[in-house]
């Protein structure tokens, strides 16, 4: 009997084995390779070669990849109290209508990403006590902490300003912060602190490898004259010829870098042949912030009642003071006639 049956149903279950086997190399193939995949852009590469972003000298690391220089401002408020949520807000200066030139050379639109660093105990504020207002503001914008040790750090980006909602012009990145107690979280005080804030535009011109980008502009290797300009749909391969006509170097020009340079003209070593492609760059700046004590502050608000209170008695004793002297005044005037 037991013959019979495996005799019925082995092929069967071999037929189904073997398709299973195949449906599963068929889905792990798409998983693998169609599946969008995390993008390696600003910070991941700072998250993944730092485990503190700020060096000891107070740079942040990401100056090391992005070299140029962008202003940018971070408002804070003056004073906070604990357990409270406020707004970090990290202004830049962006212009919406520039392109950037991609890893693949062609262009695309700038991206922007930041980081801020605070001090321990605050951290990214909870959905559940973020007001309406403030949600709106942040919409469309992934905020996520540094790292899972590191929540009084926060990173963004890369956005787009047109995707973000962001103004073209004047760009805002909020940040919602939630206020450490001091009553309850023993490493942190009511006193003035600093945070640290990072906001990088477009792509980086250093990899985190060292080797450069295609972000940069191309320079002569040597001097010479031009000789032949090869052009083709990837690249453009320039000859640079020495004093005697014979070849020197040969350079090659990647796509998505323009230049105006023409046969026979004259090149100087280190000279730029192409245009500098970066319309981005890299700035930081700090702000200072109290964490308050809210007995400070009902302390102030008592002495100023009590101030005001006092005064007014000073007034009040002053008007008495100035009737008795009208009185008796007048009752001298009166014993005179």
């Amino acid at each position: 009997m037991l013959k019979k049956v495996q005799q019925k149903y082995l092929p069967v279950l071999k037929s189904l084995r073997h398709k299973l086997f195949i449906y599963s190399f068929f889905l792990f193939f798409l998983l693998f390779f169609f599946m969008p995949q995390r993008a390696l852009g600003f910070p991941i590469y700072a998250q993944q070669a730092y485990e503190n972003p700020r060096e000891p000298n107070g740079k942040i690391v990401c100056a090391n990849c992005h070299l140029a220089k962008k202003p940018m401002e971070l408002e804070l408020p003056a004073a906070i109290l604990p357990n409270s949520v406020f707004e970090a807000i990290l202004r830049v200066s962006v212009d919406g209508t520039k392109k950037q030139i991609l890893e693949s050379g062609k262009r695309g639109a700038l991206n922007i990403g930041a980081i801020l660093i605070m001090p321990e105990g605050f951290k990214l504020a909870p959905k559940n006590l973020i007001n309406n207002v403030l949600k709106e503001k942040i919409k469309g914008l992934q905020i996520i902490p540094y790292s899972p040790k590191n929540e009084n750090m926060l990173v963004v980006g890369p956005i787009s300003p047109k995707n973000s909602g962001l103004s073209t012009n004047k760009s805002e990145i909020m940040f919602p912060i939630l206020a450490p107690d001091p009553r309850t979280n023993m490493s942190t005080h009511f006193i003035k602190y600093s945070m640290y804030a990072g906001l990088n535009q477009g792509r980086a011109q250093i990899n985190p490898n060292g080797e450069k980008t295609n972000n940069n502009g191309i320079s002569a290797e040597t001097s010479g004259e031009i000789g032949k300009i090869t052009r083709m749909p990837s690249k453009t391969i320039i000859t640079i010829l020495g004093a005697t006509g014979n070849q020197v170097k040969t350079q090659v020009i990647p796509e998505g870098l323009s230049f105006t340079l023409k046969e026979k003209q004259l090149v100087r070593q280190d000279e730029l042949l192409t245009e500098d492609p970066n319309i981005g760059g890299f700035g930081q700046t700090e702000a200072a912030i109290v964490l308050q004590n809210p007995t400070r502050i009902y302390g102030y608000l008592i002495f100023c009642i009590f101030v005001a209170f006092t005064q007014l008695l000073f007034v009040l004793k002053k008007k008495q003071f100035e009737k008795v002297q009208l009185v008796e005044l007048e009752f001298m005037n009166n014993f005179n006639k």
